[in-house]
């Protein structure tokens, strides 16, 4: 089983390891801010769109799924390409894929015996290039 690598955190600590956390900022008073939370609940979405938001993020939350996802975020590629660049078998990236197309992330496509897979939209594209952006600072 292939592990990620052990990343150090700002603190020093190893990927996995508690991170003490010195103090939460907290209001001093309860103090409920009617037009604030009227103009939040306004906005609010519905619960079933915030789990279907929450199951998406879930699938990028998967350390194969997201090598898979970088992979397709350079070049569409094949299942034995993508199976090769990331040291695995191909019925193991054949299992990450079908979850990646089920939630809409990749799609493909079948030139002869082959099977190429690329990002399903620029959404995608834009989310990982975000993601990157974000762990780099």
């Amino acid at each position: 089983m292939h592990r990620p690598p052990q990343h150090q955190n700002p603190q020093g600590k190893k990927e996995g390891e508690s991170v003490p956390v010195t103090e939460i900022e907290c209001c001093e008073v309860t103090e409920v801010h009617e037009d604030l939370l009227r103009a939040v609940t306004a906005k609010m979405p519905p619960e079933d769109v915030l789990a279907d938001l929450a199951e998406l993020f879930k699938v990028f939350g998967d350390f194969t799924r997201i090598r898979i996802l970088y992979v397709l975020f350079e070049s569409e590629v094949c299942v034995c390409d993508i199976a090769e660049a990331l040291s695995m078998t191909q019925p193991a990236i054949s299992h990450q894929l079908k979850i990646l197309k089920q939630a809409g992330l990749v799609k493909n496509r079948r030139e002869g015996k082959s099977v190429f897979y690329s990002l399903a939209d620029s959404h995608v594209r834009t989310m990982i290039a975000q993601g990157m952006e974000h762990v780099a600072e």
